[in-house]
């Protein structure tokens, strides 16, 4: 098996960056029409944007559903499964007669898509260990990093020649193609002896261990409050900088381009890093660095500052964004060779949850770029106190007699 899966290692690879990559292009390809379909549906632009929500909550959902199911029957079965209910439900959107059809679809298209999402992950966590994980994490989150730069560009592109319909019946042609290319290149990664062998009832209670487990969900805690500072600089961006800032749209796609791109760097250097250095410090150093970025946007945008005095440090904290995020999840995953599936599934829900949660309870004021610089500083300073009291009760645990198996996850090396 594992000899197989290094001679196809390349094109795994690729095949879990597009199924990492459902998030962004379900969100962000059909964004340039969220207008027109608000128009030909006759309905209001709160109902528009709930079908975004709803297919968020579908994401997020799906995955507590996928990754549980993938550690009792393995992954490639649930992995199919999900990417063709995807690619049926987009078919659904694109023939939707009302709104409310259309959210409904969204939702399911959604919590199809999160198997894509859960699954490379838990995959992922079967066939690396440690700093290989980690590096294998930075590149999907690269893979993840540009695909919202893609996405509204070919989405912009696309509706000039087809309306908001043809957009779902491309994305059910993008599942489709990721959905042949699984088939052929994903293997069942989990071995039978890390099969989930208990009932529901077995499987649930260690779900409930899993979220009373504190090592593990300091890491979920951690990963999540650094993801909402970056959900926050997605959602909030577009007013900041074309309202407050006077920036034309295709300015700000450029900006957005520019950062997208950052993140893609940092996944890059966070590559190297894992080289010489623990996950945790690379970590630590990482939210330390976006911290500082984020409370320097803060302060020039409380000065008044030229625009220019906003965007360096904007880049500089969602590059950071690049280590952040690969790091944390290997570091969480790697005790779990059995029940992996279950744990990416909170992980990854828990990170959607909160992103969506954050901002727009943040925006109830009003956006500016003081809220929004404001905002990514304290989720970016909360994760990074939560992820430094537990890499520091982890080394306590290490250094004592009576050491944990899982406590070292910090400090983790080569498989």
């Amino acid at each position: 098996m594992q000899k197989r899966i290094a001679k196809r290692s390349r094109m795994l690879l690729v095949a879990l960056g597009a199924l990492s990559a459902f998030g962004p292009l379900s969100m962000d390809l059909y964004l340039p029409v969220l207008p027109s379909l608000a128009q030909d549906l006759e309905t209001t632009d709160a109902l528009a944007q709930l079908t975004m929500s709803a297919c968020l909550i579908g994401l997020a959902l799906g995955q507590l559903i996928y990754g549980p199911v993938s550690d009792r029957i393995g992954r490639r079965v649930p992995l199919l499964i999900g990417v063709a209910g995807f690619m049926v439900m987009s078919l659904v959107c694109a023939v939707a007669p009302t709104i409310e059809l259309l959210i409904v679809a969204r939702f399911l298209q959604g919590l199809g898509g999160a198997a894509g999402i859960v699954v490379s992950r838990a995959i992922v966590r079967d066939i690396y260990g440690g700093r290989d994980a980690a590096r294998v994490f930075s590149i999907l989150m690269a893979i993840t990093g540009i695909a919202p730069v893609l996405a509204p560009l070919a989405g912009g592109a696309l509706s000039f020649v087809m309306d908001w319909r043809g957009i779902f019946v491309v994305l059910a042609g993008i599942g489709l193609a990721i959905l042949i290319l699984a088939w052929l290149v994903v293997p069942d990664s989990l071995q039978e002896e890390h099969r989930h062998r208990g009932g529901l009832a077995a499987q649930s209670r260690e779900m409930g261990s899993l979220l009373g487990h504190r090592s593990f969900m300091a890491y979920v805690v951690a990963i999540g409050l650094a993801g909402a500072g970056l959900f926050t600089y997605i959602s909030m961006s577009s007013l900041v900088f074309q309202e407050q800032y006077g920036l034309s749209p295709q300015a700000f796609s450029l900006v957005f381009a520019i950062n997208s791109v950052g993140i893609v760097i940092g996944t890059q250097v966070n590559r190297s890093l894992v080289r010489r250095f623990t996950l945790s410090a690379i970590a630590l150093a990482a939210l330390g660095l976006a911290v500082i970025a984020a409370l320097s946007l803060t302060v020039a945008a409380w000065l008044g500052l030229a625009i220019i005095a906003l965007l360096v440090p904007l880049f500089v904290a969602t590059m950071a964004q690049g280590a952040i995020g690969p790091d944390i999840t290997a570091i969480a995953l790697e005790p779990y060779a059995r029940g992996a599936g279950a744990a990416a599934a909170i992980l990854g829900t828990v990170q959607f949850l909160i992103g969506a949660i954050i901002p727009p309870l943040a925006s109830i004021g009003g956006t500016s770029a003081i809220v929004m610089g404001v905002t990514m500083t304290a989720c970016l300073l909360a994760a990074l106190v939560v992820l430094g009291l537990q890499v520091r009760s982890a080394s306590n645990k290490a250094r004592g007699e009576s050491a944990h198996p899982e406590v070292a996850a910090g400090d983790i090396g080569p498989a």
